[in-house]
């Protein structure tokens, strides 16, 4: 068995750049691309698979539906997981997700538990995470006096922090900012506010205001994770959240890392450095923006060289 690897689906955004082209290698059809779909089996953009050649050319939604062997028997009905590189050329929208009872019922798919690691992140880069109200009534009356100010929450960011993001939390990165973001396989996003900014037809971009009242959770709860980190004589690995959905890691890799993986797939991206990985005697060339799935029947596996992976599990 060998590991999947897949071609990432990219994603013109208005708030995009070209930093997927610039630190990535990635090929871009224009200078506002927002996000690499690097693992996804969403129909708004579905990964293809590069090898191995008996499933080349598949989508990944396929490859999951007909072959739940190499997906620890799943029985769910679609791929849970997506596996994103977000460039943040600009300030992407102020945002809610739903969780999965009102994703269901309103817009006939999951709701959206995600978390981010940031790459990399410019001087003085910020995210929204949060909000001030302490009652639905303050968040509804703040909203429509259009005090964003005063509601929205700002934190710093640098490289290496690692923010949760559940359902229910007002959030958006913000300009400068690059970050892998690990999430249910859903597109439901209810913006708050966008800065009034317009669409290519100069129409302003629709926010979702009696959704974002229905989902956000009020007051602001901030998610507690537990991380934790073990070192082995060539590489750190940081564990920084399981829950519910999904569980993540990074894995920092100087030399060479052998591990003996359970029964269970896992995907992994490449964000920084170049190596090689061997699984059953043979050896993939590994080079940033790789991203693959490592099958269930795929158990011990060896990384050499000197970078950075970030590799997560469904929990579901």
């Amino acid at each position: 068995m060998q590991p999947i690897f897949l071609k990432p689906v990219l994603q013109e955004k208005i708030w995009g750049g070209k930093k997927l082209q610039t630190e990535f290698n990635l090929t871009l059809p224009s200078d506002k691309v927002g996000e690499s779909w690097s693992i996804s089996a969403h129909p708004n953009g579905q990964s293809t698979v590069l090898s191995p050649s008996e499933y080349q050319g598949m989508t990944l939604a396929e490859l999951y539906a007909g072959h739940a062997d190499l997906f620890h028997q799943q029985t769910l009905p679609t791929f849970p997981l997506l596996i994103k590189i977000l460039d943040a050329s600009d300030d992407l929208s102020i945002q809610v997700h739903p969780d999965d009872a009102y994703g269901l019922e309103h817009e006939h798919e999951l709701g959206k538990n995600e978390c981010w690691y940031v790459i990399s992140a410019e001087p003085g880069a910020k995210i929204i995470y949060g909000h001030t109200a302490q009652t639905k009534a303050e968040f509804v009356q703040l909203i429509q006096e259009e005090k964003w100010n005063e509601l929205f929450t700002e934190v710093p960011v640098k490289a290496g922090d690692f923010f949760n993001v559940p359902s229910g939390t007002i959030h958006a990165i913000g300009k400068g900012i690059v970050i892998l973001e690990t999430q249910q396989n859903s597109d439901t996003t209810y913006r708050v506010y966008d800065y009034d900014r317009k669409d290519d037809a100069g129409n302003p971009r629709p926010l979702h205001i009696p959704q974002t009242i229905d989902v956000t959770t009020i007051p602001h709860q901030l998610p507690s994770f537990k991380q934790t980190i073990e070192k082995t004589d060539n590489a750190t690995i940081t564990h920084f959240i399981t829950n519910h959905y999904f569980s993540v890691w990074k894995w920092e890799i100087d030399g060479t890392y052998a591990t003996t993986l359970d029964d269970n797939y896992y995907l992994v991206t490449v964000i920084e450095g170049e190596g090689t990985l061997e699984v059953n005697g043979e050896s993939f060339a590994l080079k940033k923006a790789d991203s693959f799935i490592l099958p269930t029947p795929i158990h011990d596996v060896t990384v050499k060289g000197n970078l950075t992976l970030i590799v997560s599990r469904s929990e579901e």
